[in-house]
């Protein structure tokens, strides 16, 4: 076997004998779904920054990061980074839920105000979301080790799921922050290595410029990130199961400098698809970019890709193990090792199950179809913002739920449709802004809307509604 080839397994042996010494072997069941320490601590201020930072730097946000700045240019970086808003939207929206209500997790928040139906759709919904979580980031970091559908390429997507599942089965979601702190500090001084090797050549070819249009059609996605980072955050549990291992106080500084952080990761990782974009590098900027400078740097982007698609991961599945052992049962009680044994099943189940739509590509033609079929986009889920933002309203209930959460979701479908048939189902007029998101950031707008408005007609006709103040500041 050829060093080149060689060298891409021993950069995974390195990354799994860093993280297994960090794992701890034997968790309670309050550590395994709380994050707490061994004394029921919960985690500090910094270990919440880092965790919450690292869950959201996912080899699929870097990987299009590094896309939407060879598009766009400057404001791809600077509109992919503006989802990292979602952040301050969570922390804020979170507090007040856990200040009026004392609410323990958002189902348990969904039960109350609205009732048993609609925490049990926004659970699919985020089930959806975590599936999605499992293949997207695999074959990401799969593709450093091969072609897709290679040999080299599965047995990396196989080696990858099972040593993180291995870790997330000992160790729950405490493991999954323990581990989170020590991929962010490795995630951030490889970011640092690469800047310092691109800086010098990109600074000399000077920040490639676009045209008008082109120009237009980064800022309508900027603005569509925007519109989007309203409802975006609540679907996602990775980020909100975190906002609730703390107390709020912490929960809000913590959320915050997360956002920060993770936010200027992105938007610095986006120097890769403007390096791209500036030398006429032609293909996928995470690969191209480390390929044409040479084996050194293809070994960093592989590090780099290795640990932030298994920081997501691991939260994935710890996060899939409360949802399915604590949330859908809706338990309030403090968790049991019986809860422990259905977590760690479900855990295997998600990784199973998440990794089958990576076999799509022996389908043809209908495999990237299946794949994109598989996605539950920020546009079905705009209905959240009112649900969760504006739940202060006493007299929302029941009815304010449906009348915000199926528009979304209608106009979601609609644009995974139109996506699926290459043909327009919306009429022009919709379109807002210039280039490809045109039609996205006007769907979301009027539908986001559409939504806030069905929400606040369901007011007129719910029962009353109210929270209990608790003392959890």
């Amino acid at each position: 076997m050829e060093l080149s080839t060689l060298l891409p397994w021993i950069v995974l042996l390195a990354y799994c004998g860093v993280l297994i010494t960090v794992v701890p072997r034997n968790v309670s069941a309050k550590q395994f779904f709380g994050g707490t320490s061994e004394k029921g601590a919960a985690p500090g201020l910094w270990l919440l920054v880092a965790s919450a930072a690292i869950s959201w730097i996912f080899a699929k946000s870097i990987n299009n990061a590094a896309g939407l700045a060879a598009t766009f240019g400057v404001t791809g970086g600077i509109g992919y980074s503006i989802y990292y808003l979602s952040f301050i939207v969570a922390a804020v929206g979170i507090w007040f839920i856990r200040k009026r209500g004392g609410y323990s997790s958002l189902s348990n928040f969904l039960t109350s105000k609205y009732g048993s139906r609609a925490a049990k759709l926004f659970l699919v919904t985020i089930a959806i979301r975590l599936f999605n979580e499992v293949w997207s980031n695999t074959k990401v970091t799969a593709l450093y080790f091969g072609s897709e559908g290679s040999e080299g390429y599965w047995i990396a997507v196989l080696a990858v799921t099972i040593f993180t599942v291995y870790y997330s089965l000992r160790g729950g979601l405490r493991g999954s922050i323990l581990t989170d702190s020590a991929q962010m500090i490795l995630a951030a001084i490889l970011l640092i290595v690469i800047l310092i090797v691109l800086g010098p050549g990109l600074a000399e070819q000077g920040i490639p410029s676009v045209d008008s249009e082109t120009t237009l059609g980064g800022l309508t996605f900027c603005a569509l990130a925007f519109v989007q980072v309203f409802s975006y955050p609540f679907h996602d549990p990775v980020l909100t199961d975190r906002a609730f291992i703390t107390e709020p106080r912490t929960m809000v500084k913590g959320l915050v400098m997360a956002g920060i952080l993770s936010g200027s990761f992105i938007l610095l990782f986006s120097t890769v698809g403007l390096y791209s974009r500036a030398f006429g590098l032609e293909g996928d900027p995470s690969v191209i970019v480390p390929a044409t400078i040479g084996l050194p740097m293809l070994l960093i982007f592989n590090a780099i890709m290795l640990t932030s698609a298994g920081s997501t991961l691991d939260s994935t599945f710890a996060s899939s193990a409360k949802l399915g052992a604590r949330d859908w049962p809706d338990k309030q009680d403090a968790p049991d090792e019986s809860d422990t044994k259905q977590g760690r099943r479900l855990i295997t189940w998600i990784a199973l199950l998440g990794n089958i739509p990576l076999l799509a590509i022996y389908i043809g033609d209908a495999g990237p179809a299946i794949i994109a079929a598989t996605t539950i986009s920020g546009t079905m889920v705009m209905g959240l913002a009112p649900i969760f933002l504006l739940s202060f309203i006493r007299r929302a209930g029941k009815i304010s739920f449906h009348l915000a959460f199926w528009p979304g979701l209608l106009f979601g479908l609609l644009i995974v449709v139109e996506g699926l048939t290459n043909s327009p189902l919306l009429p022009d007029w919709i379109d807002i802004g210039g280039g490809e998101y045109a039609d996205d950031l006007g769907v979301n707008l009027y539908g986001l809307a559409l939504c806030t408005a069905g929400y606040l007609i369901g007011t007129i006709f719910s029962k009353e509604k109210t929270f209990t103040e608790q003392s959890t500041v």
